[in-house]
């Protein structure tokens, strides 16, 4: 039996300090095989074969109940760890090339972001004058929101409306100015 199978049984038997004698034997090895895997993946792959060996060592010896019944069965074990480390990293990538790490903000539901863009401005304004010709109530209280930076409860009241009718108003303002600027 090889030192690398001695120390496998130990570690399976619950030794820790036997974790500890079992990277050096095996890290040379763990990195020839996270190179190879690495040289499969795209070219702005960021991850190096050190830090990959490690990450797949760590999850094998630390968060794992070790079963390994010999070096190969270890080595496979390796390449299945470093191969769920390189595909969490696609994923995460993919989401984030994707805007997966971007959260969503509302552009009517921040005024502010309406008066930066001189176009939206004027787009927004000409949209306002169209909603008030169909429903005058709504039209101001979008008015007084987005361009005069009142809160809709305070728009409301300077109008003499309810806080309940306030909100309705803006909520049908607001639905009727995103198919518009959608359209």
């Amino acid at each position: 039996m090889s030192n690398i199978t001695l120390i496998l049984e130990a570690v399976e038997s619950g030794d820790t300090t036997a974790a500890e004698d079992l990277l050096p034997l095996v890290y040379e090895e763990l990195r020839i095989l996270a190179r190879h895997r690495i040289s499969y993946e795209s070219a702005d792959q960021t991850l190096q074969a050190t830090a990959l060996v490690h990450e797949a060592y760590l999850r094998l010896v630390e968060n794992c109940d070790p079963r390994w019944q010999n070096r190969g069965h270890f080595f496979a074990a390796a390449a299945e760890a470093m191969r769920r480390i390189l595909v969490e990293r696609a994923r995460s990538r993919g989401q984030r090339k994707r805007g997966g790490d971007r959260v969503r903000v509302e552009l009517l539901d921040h005024a502010d972001a309406i008066t930066e863009d001189p176009d939206l401005v004027l787009s927004v304004d000409e949209l306002l004058i169209r909603l008030g010709e169909e429903d005058a109530d709504s039209s101001h209280i979008a008015h007084l929101h987005l361009f005069g930076g009142l809160s809709v409860e305070e728009a409301g009241g300077v109008l003499g409306f309810s806080r309940t009718v306030a909100y309705r108003n803006w909520k049908f303002a607001r639905a009727w100015l995103r198919e518009a600027l959608a359209s």
